[in-house]
């Protein structure tokens, strides 16, 4: 009889195996990497000012694409709002050390501002910034593990972005540009000639 696989594995190399897939599994479960639900956004058009490149772009623009309401400018000109990220910022931050100083819980933060513009540049809604934290535990014995469990934390937490920003977006009330309140009334001239006085006018 042929022994299963797991069981020719030595015991740690074996509890180490299950209890990376455990890891994985649950956090893919979480992920989802599908989004979850649809949101229509109050703009009949957005261009999404991110490189082709960017992970969250990619996945911020078939979000849009799912919502069926708003259409993908191709270039800014033609939108009527342009979305603009800001700097992102990543940080692994100690929280704790064991007795012997080696590092045993890791805070991961994740910072992302953005604004919203029309054509000439006006922000549409109040430019926000969305901040995501994730902690872990970490083992020096199990180092390859728990960088594994990192990156798809980090992963995660681009997929939490994503739905964050379509439900900023999609819950935003965007000024008119030519709402009185924020159209600035036109200056006086004051070179301007006065009014010739009408013909017949007592002098």
């Amino acid at each position: 009889m042929r022994p299963a696989l797991l069981h020719t594995l030595p015991a740690p190399a074996h509890i180490a195996t299950r209890a990376l897939l455990l890891v994985v599994l649950s956090l893919l479960a979480a992920c989802g990497f599908q989004l979850r639900g649809s949101y229509a956004l109050p703009y009949e058009s957005i261009y999404l000012a991110m490189p082709e490149y960017s992970v969250v772009g990619a996945d911020l623009r078939r979000a849009i694409r799912s919502s069926e309401t708003t259409r993908l400018a191709l270039v800014a000109s033609d939108a009527q709002a342009t979305f603009l990220p800001g700097t992102e910022y990543r940080d692994r931050i100690i929280l704790s050390v064991s007795g012997t100083g080696r590092i045993s819980e890791l805070r991961l933060r994740y910072l992302y501002p953005y604004r919203v513009v029309d054509a000439k540049g006006r922000d549409l809604i109040a430019p926000g910034t969305i901040e995501l934290i994730r902690d872990l535990t970490y083992d020096d014995s199990n180092v390859l593990a728990k960088q594994q469990e990192e990156v798809l934390l980090w992963r995660d937490m681009e997929n939490d972005l994503v739905h964050q920003l379509m439900r900023r977006l999609a819950a935003a009330k965007p000024a008119s540009p030519a709402d009185p309140a924020t159209t600035p009334a036109k200056p006086v001239d004051a070179t301007a000639p006065a009014a010739s006085a009408k013909p017949g006018a007592a002098r």
